[in-house]
């Protein structure tokens, strides 16, 4: 899905841009996505600028997306900026833009712009706290080039989906003044223990993501040497970026913290899980899950050992992410007492459904023949067959929300006295032998309990 469209732009704007230097500006159509690159620098000068901009350009050829490109300030009006659905910081440094070219870009994404920051863009304008929300972090320091392992944290989200859970690769590796974690959303960060100069304590963001003031934010620190842009892995890593600022893919990019795996991609974690009923769910080495017959049900019996299951959950947070092939179901159990037979899931607790071509109380996001999801909502934030999707399902007493990459889409709360969802168990059908429906990082956090 794309952002909205936006306006035409005067020719004079367009004079500034760096491969659109003379003629008049294109008008922007209904299903164009632009994008532009600004690589001005008022301090350091990374030599791997234009291997950057050629990347972003070849990104945009393969991706359907145009790309311009500028070291011009002047760009930065408020008409110009309108042509773009993104604008991309590459390796910026120091003090970029003036007072009046500041206010332009801070009411640019205020509309719904997006933003992406690429290595030295936290090094830019540490004068303007508007720029450093809208980064995350500014830079602090770095050590020598050198080779390190980046721990993704986020599998889901479009610039990491495709990495593995341990991605080792060489760069310059920043130190920031803060910790963004607090504010935005980690999709990977460094193994201090991997290299040498990391100084942020073991906690050590690297890539982030956050909706900022009515805008999208992406920020990478990778892409310091020239060798970067021509990794295919550190170009999909960019590519997802700049597809989720451009409103292409949606992804959960609210902060996440406190949260403890129940299913991370491990065959150590999957042996507190148990199969109820037919079908089963393999196990790929890139740490997913995908069902296969059924119509059965892989449920979390935690901690009990034998006949024994571990207690079920009261009030908690559960987040995890799933991806179709094509026209697939499945879903997502809560509320259910300890049991072998997947019926007992169906018959006593209640199942948040996968398969969007469903009646609108039995498709994505609905509490499945109970109450439909916002169908527009759900719409607008469902990513297409093949791509990831992060489902938050929120139990409070017997109330039910659920959210799809970051947005509510469900309020349900439980009226019926045979159903309880103060204390049950979790579980992820397989629902028969015409759906494969993948799923990752299952991962929990526990809330206090709120009176009645």
């Amino acid at each position: 899905m794309r952002a909205p469209a936006r306006v035409m732009t005067s020719a004079a704007a367009a004079a500034v841009l760096i491969g659109c230097v003379s003629g008049p500006a294109a008008s922007k159509g209904a299903d164009e996505t632009r994008v532009l690159v600004f690589s001005k620098t008022a301090g350091f000068r990374h030599d791997s600028i234009p291997e950057g901009i050629a990347a972003v350009r070849e990104l945009g050829a393969a991706g359907g997306f145009t790309v311009d490109a500028t070291e011009d300030a002047g760009a930065f009006t408020t008409g110009n900026l309108a042509r773009y659905d993104a604008v991309v910081f590459l390796s910026t440094t120091g003090d970029v833009l003036d007072a009046a070219q500041q206010g332009a870009f801070e009411r640019y994404i205020k509309r719904g712009g997006g933003y992406v920051g690429i290595h030295a863009a936290a090094d830019t304008e540490y004068d303007w706290a508007f720029y450093g929300g809208l980064a995350g972090a500014y830079f602090q320091s770095h050590p020598a080039i050198q080779p390190a392992t980046v721990d993704v944290e986020d599998r889901a989200h479009p610039a990491t989906s495709g990495l593995p859970s341990t991605w080792n690769r060489t760069d310059e590796w920043y130190n920031y003044r803060s910790n963004p974690r607090d504010h935005a959303h980690v999709l990977a960060s460094l193994d201090e223990s991997s290299y040498t100069g990391g100084t942020m304590s073991g906690d050590h963001p690297i890539a982030w993501c956050q909706e900022y003031r009515g805008g999208r934010a992406f920020y990478t620190g990778g892409g310091h040497t020239k060798e970067s842009y021509a990794d295919p892995a550190f170009r999909q890593h960019l590519l997802g970026g700049i597809q989720y600022a451009v409103g292409d893919a949606q992804a959960d990019c609210r902060p996440e913290n406190g949260y403890r795996p129940l299913f991370d991609g491990t065959a150590e974690s999957l042996s507190a899980w148990r199969q109820a009923g037919p079908g089963s769910f393999s196990l790929s080495e890139d740490g997913t899950l995908t069902s296969s017959g059924g119509l059965g049900m892989l449920w979390y019996a935690g901690s009990g050992s034998g006949s024994d299951p571990g207690p079920g959950f009261g009030s908690y947070s559960l987040k995890l992410d799933w991806q179709v092939a094509g026209d697939d179901n499945s879903g997502v159990f809560v509320g259910f007492p300890a049991s072998d037979d997947p019926w007992s899931a169906v018959n006593n607790g209640y199942e948040i459904q996968i398969d969007a071509t469903d009646a609108p109380d039995r498709t994505t996001g609905a509490v499945y023949s109970f109450q439909s999801a916002d169908i527009k909502k759900r719409d607008r934030a469902l990513n297409p067959p093949g791509e990831w999707n992060t489902y938050e399902i929120r139990v409070e007493g017997e109330r039910l929300r659920v959210w799809l990459n970051g947005v509510k889409i469900n309020d349900f709360t439980n009226t019926d006295p045979v159903r309880s969802l103060r204390d049950g168990h979790i579980g992820l059908q397989n629902h028969g032998a015409d759906d494969q429906v993948s799923f990752r990082d299952v991962r929990i956090k526990e809330l206090p309990v709120k009176g009645d």
